[in-house]
């Protein structure tokens, strides 16, 4: 295959992601395998995609500037004028001479002389006349709108629930880059044993902030490992670990594990049981369900049970007092996520946020009486949405007065993590510990 600049492949992901609605971590993978990047282009075209959709707002706002509002202009050249800013304002290894240059070039090449002459016209135009001040902008929520990159309606969402200066900080955190953490497979290994291991193959890492089992790459990508694919550990963000933490599993349990796919949550559950008791995974799709299969399998576990089952109708499925402890790791908005999908911002609306809270209801009212008296149900999320957390449990609980809020969870979290659970529940925000943002609440069921 011919080798592809990374400025252009950058330019064409970025046009379709937007255009088919796709992942970006997902999409990005993808190219990096199908154009057979060198490590160094690799780099620069995730920097170029994730950088560019995370500022999108941003950027779009000091290109207005440059813009005649009446003109129709492609959406390729769209992305490369955003992906050219980005580089002069964001990155400092790369001269502006360097960006203009090649931006014109893949101008010239991808369309007309007058689009070249338009793309070279607002760069240099912004070279000279330098960029507009945001502090400018009058109305507090569009000015942190545009200085976050976050639509209005989620600024104002947030700040109704937190407060402004909790909101703005959360969507300033997610600007920042995502941290690479692994759990380790404490089967197979210890946390000292993978980090020096994986320094014989030039990763370099270090002791995870949250989790005893977690690691964090300082340099290298952990997934292009022999030692992942040898099973020692699961690449998953530290906040996603604690969930796993909340079941207070002990071995020989039976655990339900409700929305499970891909699995990063099913084979912690499994590795805490010492690969005794069973997992039990539901996800609604076959080609989901073969993902955490082969997560299981590499990671030498045998006590994983993969189901294809909308968890919706899990009722119908399992009698009542089937488990020792359920995990319901809801459907959700994913504002946790920005960081690694940050496309996220620009998709979502409001009434996606009220489909998922009766997705969640229906979930939890399926798998309620499937907990044996006694027993945990842990409902999370990888998002910061109070409707969807805080208030989705206080409904639940409304709904099943024979459950009520674990005040112990406390005492199953990481000691930096404690002074963020308030009665069962936890709410990790983005700026926290630099992780995903994750709500986890831990309910027991009353024994009557």
């Amino acid at each position: 295959m011919k080798k592809r600049n990374a400025r252009e492949l950058a330019m064409d992901l970025l046009v379709a992601i937007e255009e088919k609605q796709a992942y970006s971590n997902l999409l990005l993978n993808t190219w990096i395998d199908k154009y057979k990047l060198e490590q160094k282009d690799a780099a620069l075209l995730t920097e170029l995609v994730y950088g560019t959709i995370q500022r999108k707002l941003t950027l779009d706002y000091y290109l207005s500037h440059f813009l005649e509002k009446k003109k129709k202009i492609s959406n390729w050249v769209i992305q490369l004028l955003r992906i050219s800013l980005y580089q002069m304002v964001y990155l400092d290894r790369i001269p502006d001479r360097a960006v203009l240059y090649e931006a014109v070039e893949i101008a010239k090449k991808r369309g007309h002389k007058g689009i070249a002459a338009l793309v070279n016209g607002v760069l240099r135009n912004i070279q000279r006349k330098g960029l507009p001040t945001i502090k400018d902008i009058q109305d507090p929520i569009e000015r942190t709108a545009v200085k976050t990159s976050a639509p209005k309606w989620l600024v104002e969402r947030l700040a109704s629930q937190y407060g402004f200066e909790t909101a703005e900080n959360i969507l300033s955190s997610q600007l920042l880059h995502a941290k690479q953490t692994a759990r380790v497979n404490k089967l197979k290994t210890t946390v000292p044993q993978a980090i020096a291991a994986l320094e014989k193959e030039g990763i370099k890492a270090v002791k995870g902030k949250l989790v005893d089992e977690a690691i964090e790459a300082v340099k290298g990508n952990l997934a292009n490992t022999s030692l992942y694919q040898k099973g020692w550990f699961t690449i998953q963000d530290e906040s996603s670990m604690l969930v796993s933490l909340a079941l207070h599993v002990k071995e020989g349990e039976q655990i339900l594990d409700a929305c499970a796919a891909p699995g990063g949550k099913s084979t912690h559950i499994a590795e805490l049981l010492n690969n005794t008791g069973k997992v039990v995974s539901l996800d609604l799709h076959e080609h989901k369900i073969q993902l955490i299969e082969k997560q299981a399998s590499r990671l030498g576990l045998l006590n994983v049970n993969a189901k294809v089952l909308d968890s919706r109708n899990a009722s119908e499925h399992f009698p009542p007092n089937s488990f020792d402890k359920i995990l319901v790791d809801a459907p959700c908005s994913g504002f946790g996520v920005i960081r690694k999908k940050p496309e996220i911002k620009y998709t979502k609306t409001e009434e996606d946020i009220l489909s998922l809270t009766s997705v969640q209801k229906k979930i939890l009212a399926s798998v309620a009486d499937l907990v044996k008296p006694g027993g945990l149900l842990v409902y999370s999320t990888c998002t910061i949405d109070k409707q969807e957390n805080e208030e989705m449990i206080k409904y639940f609980l409304k709904e099943h007065d024979d459950f009520q809020l674990d005040e112990t969870l406390k005492d199953r979290m990481p000691e930096k993590v404690r002074q963020y659970v308030e009665n069962g529940f936890v709410q990790i925000l983005p700026q926290y510990f630099n992780t995903d943002g994750f709500f986890i609440a831990a309910l027991r069921r009353k024994v009557q």
